[in-house]
């Protein structure tokens, strides 16, 4: 043992815990309180998605100014749903962020991780907690509570701009992990979506429980429910895609892994 051995063992146990985001749970919060904060993290997403579409519609004909208004409201408002609720469950808020971390976990991944257990609830709460912020956006603008969307999204180059956006996003988060920056979550996540919205062809879904949320509302933001399992299948692609490139672009040498 030597001498600064005992100061570097006070330094780690008065550090403070770094707060948790995306890719990396809290361990000791009860699991009913993380499974609460998944829907109505979710919940408030797609409400802010959904109901932003909804209000931009009523203000303007401009499909353009439409698509700017709806995507300043996510990126605000995801932004301060990841900073609220970061430290509780992760702010995953989708399931491929789930499963990613719960595969990552699985094979020696850095972070809490996701176990099986929290796999299979956070999941359903997710899915619930999206439909939900549907039908709750629909309520506040007098629409009728549950439509099935006509919006049809099933070409081809829209499937290939999920996985690109799902791909991107899983990409950003677990390089965020691998790099000790999972701080700076909520202000990177939000900028990515917001970016992805236009950039993307699909104006970047990239969140299959939010896909199935969207196909409760015939609005702006609403997916036909023909074309959610594709867009689901191009997201768990992309979820796959953006894991492999984690592996490569943030590959460990020897001295990191021991």
């Amino acid at each position: 043992m030597t001498a600064t051995e005992p100061a570097a063992s006070e330094a780690v146990a008065t550090a403070p815990l770094p707060r948790p985001a995306p890719g990396a749970t809290p361990p000791r919060t009860p699991l009913v309180a993380r499974a609460a904060a998944e829907f109505v993290g979710t919940a408030a997403l797609v409400a802010i998605v959904v109901g932003s579409g909804i209000q931009a519609t009523d203000l303007t004909d401009d499909v353009a100014l439409q698509l700017l208004a709806n995507s300043t409201a996510t990126v605000f408002g995801l932004g301060v749903l990841i900073a609220l609720l970061g430290p509780v469950s992760g702010a995953h808020f989708n399931p491929v962020v789930t499963l990613a971390e719960w595969w990552t976990a699985r094979r020696g991944g850095p972070g809490a991780g996701v176990g099986a257990r929290e796999l299979t609830v956070y999941v359903p709460a997710q899915i619930v907690g999206a439909i939900a912020g549907a039908v709750l956006a629909d309520a506040m603008f007098g629409e009728p509570l549950v439509t099935w969307s006509t919006h049809d999204r099933s070409a081809g180059n829209l499937l290939l701009g999920e996985v690109v956006a799902t791909a991107g996003l899983i990409l950003l988060i677990f390089g965020l992990a691998r790099t000790d920056r999972l701080r700076f979550a909520p202000a990177a996540v939000a900028s990515y979506i917001g970016a992805a919205y236009w950039f993307t062809s699909s104006t970047s879904f990239a969140n299959p429980a939010v896909t199935i949320g969207r196909a409760f509302t015939d609005t702006f933001a609403g997916i036909a429910p023909a074309s959610v399992p594709a867009f689901i299948g191009m997201q768990l692609i992309g979820a796959a895609v953006g894991l492999a490139l984690v592996a490569v672009i943030f590959m460990r040498g020897k001295t990191d892994a021991a």
